[in-house]
């Protein structure tokens, strides 16, 4: 009897094949074509009005320091009831409420700079609607809650006109619908004057806008 031959394969035995492309996963399988799930899309470009708030907003403050440190010094030294800063729940971004610390007087509107870290920190605007409470009605305006409240705004420069007592609540209004950065700084240039001693007009409040002594049954 012949001895037996090991058996021959017809084809040689070799490292695997490599394996064909993959299909694309879809809609609800892995990662396709496109990226992996979920990723974001390109980067979003800043925004003007931040950035003005920013590089304004850390100017205005390098330049008011030493004038709200010596007003800080000289209130400390009067010891006002309530302490030097005053304290107000206001309505931001979002409708999210913070808290505005601010000097307690207004002499050359330092009360109105003292603001000024809020706007660095992001929690209010050099230019917007005006900073309302949160249990003020008008303070939960879904176009209002759109941008940060502002330091200065159209409605709080008009206070002591002849307006009546709901026209500024339209001016706050029409900028938040029209607001670009060619209107802050109209509005800044105008704010500069109010910063003065008080007069007839240029008064900056972020409260109530009523003309002094307005009736609504008037």
């Amino acid at each position: 009897m012949s001895a037996l031959r090991p058996v021959q394969s017809a084809r040689p035995v070799g490292p695997a094949e490599p394996a064909g492309p993959a299909e694309p996963a879809g809609p609800a399988g892995s990662a396709g074509p496109a990226g992996p799930a979920g990723s974001a899309g390109p980067p979003r470009p800043p925004d003007p009005k931040r950035l003005l708030d920013l590089a304004l907003g850390t100017l205005l403050l390098a330049l008011a320091a030493p004038l709200l440190t010596a007003a800080a010094c000289a209130l400390a030294v009067r010891r006002p009831p309530g302490g030097i800063v005053v304290r107000e729940l206001r309505t931001g971004l979002h409708g999210y409420p913070f808290t505005v610390r601010s000097l307690r007087t207004r002499r050359w509107r330092l009360d109105l700079l003292s603001r000024l870290p809020h706007v660095v920190s992001g929690e209010m605007s050099l230019v917007g609607p005006a900073a309302l409470a949160p249990e003020n009605p008008r303070a939960a305006a879904p176009w209002r809650q759109t941008l940060r409240p502002g330091l200065t705004g159209p409605a709080q420069l008009r206070r002591r006109s002849t307006l009546p007592w709901d026209e500024p609540e339209l001016l706050d209004q029409h900028y938040v619908e029209h607001h670009w950065i060619g209107l802050d700084l109209a509005v800044l240039a105008r704010t500069l004057p109010a910063l003065l001693p008080p007069r007839t007009q240029g008064h900056l409040s972020d409260a109530d806008h009523r003309p002094p002594g307005y009736s609504a049954t008037e």
